[in-house]
């Protein structure tokens, strides 16, 4: 089967102009690839910023009168008036949305807004696209039934791809952090036993940690600017659970509620959840190399062997035909 007859193509092109097309489009991705590749980016300067403006509107809010919300984009205020008219905001979907965005690293406070119009719209607009794509640039007259997959894999594909970046963006995320657990809790062990509060101690250690593990540092700088809005020391651990959702951390967050409710050591438990994680990785590194032979077995039978075959035996054949030639 041609992939003409999957891929209706616009008036004059053949299959030529369509590999052309592509690989304009494979050669800008990788121009703009290498470039981002190259660009220097300082991954906490934004954050930074972010949550110092937080900071003040938290305290402003505290201590000053109120003042009138700062006005948003045209964009934003168009989704915000579809989502508010449609009703979606007061869903009960609304709050684990914000919670799985916050999972992702995705705290703005338009971000469940921007989800909720791409999750209600982008199913349509794939629809919209297909429509147009078959009806006005090809104007065919008839869609057979492979043809019709096309649009309805689009339609499906805009209905899951929020979801699916989400996910993406949330399981990433957690690979980070978990790998910047164990130092993290040693620099804290050396900030408590420093003397530092817990709240000063978690400071110091985003901004140690920043450079290697800009993600943890991220959750310990709002962690500790929750510890110092919040009434209850609990109410701030507990968000910091929700935010992360992970049982490293959450078996942290006890060790500290339980360090402060019954006068424990806390830098011997953190030491000892130090040691734990870190031969928790050791023994998942230790697993991975002892599961590469058997991974590596097909590609070397496939690729590594036959080329193997190829240059050693490829000598001793020509040599035997050269010599069989005078017979």
């Amino acid at each position: 089967m041609k992939l003409t007859s999957l891929i209706p193509l616009p008036a004059g092109w053949d299959s030529g102009d369509l590999v052309v097309f592509l690989a304009a489009i494979a050669a800008l991705t990788s121009v703009v690839a290498v470039w981002f590749a190259f660009v220097d980016r300082d991954p906490l300067a934004a954050r930074a910023r972010q949550l110092k403006a937080q900071r003040v509107q938290l305290r402003g809010q505290l201590t000053g009168a109120r003042r009138r919300p700062a006005p948003t984009s045209l964009g934003l205020g168009f989704m915000r008036g579809v989502i508010d008219r449609l009703n979606l905001m007061k869903s009960r979907h609304a709050e684990q949305i914000a919670g799985r965005l916050a999972q992702a690293g995705i705290r703005s406070k338009d971000a469940v807004v921007v989800y909720l119009f791409a999750k209600l719209c982008l199913p349509l607009s794939m629809a919209i696209a297909a429509g147009v794509w078959f009806f006005v640039i090809q104007a065919a007259g008839k869609m057979t039934p492979t043809q019709l997959v096309v649009p309805i894999a689009a339609v499906i594909f805009g209905m899951l791809a929020p979801d699916i970046l989400v996910k993406n963006a949330i399981i990433k995320r957690r690979k980070a952090l978990l790998l910047g657990i164990p130092d993290t809790l040693d620099l804290l062990v050396i900030c408590v036993e420093a003397g530092l509060s817990l709240d000063a101690a978690l400071n110091r250690v985003a901004g140690e940690i920043g450079p290697s593990c800009p993600e943890l540092a991220d959750e310990l700088s709002l962690t500790s600017l929750d510890l110092g809005f919040q009434p209850d020391r609990r109410t701030a651990l507990e968000n910091l659970v929700q935010r992360t959702d992970m049982p490293q951390i959450r078996s942290v967050v006890n060790t500290l509620l339980q360090s402060e409710k019954f006068g424990t050591p806390l830098a011997q438990s953190l030491r000892i959840l130090s040691n734990e994680y870190r031969n928790e990785r050791m023994l998942k590194a230790e697993e991975k190399a002892a599961r590469l032979p058997a991974t590596l077995t097909v590609p070397m039978v496939l690729f590594i062997l036959p080329s193997l075959f190829i240059v050693l035996l490829t000598p001793a054949v020509l040599r035997t035909i050269d010599g069989m030639k005078g017979f």
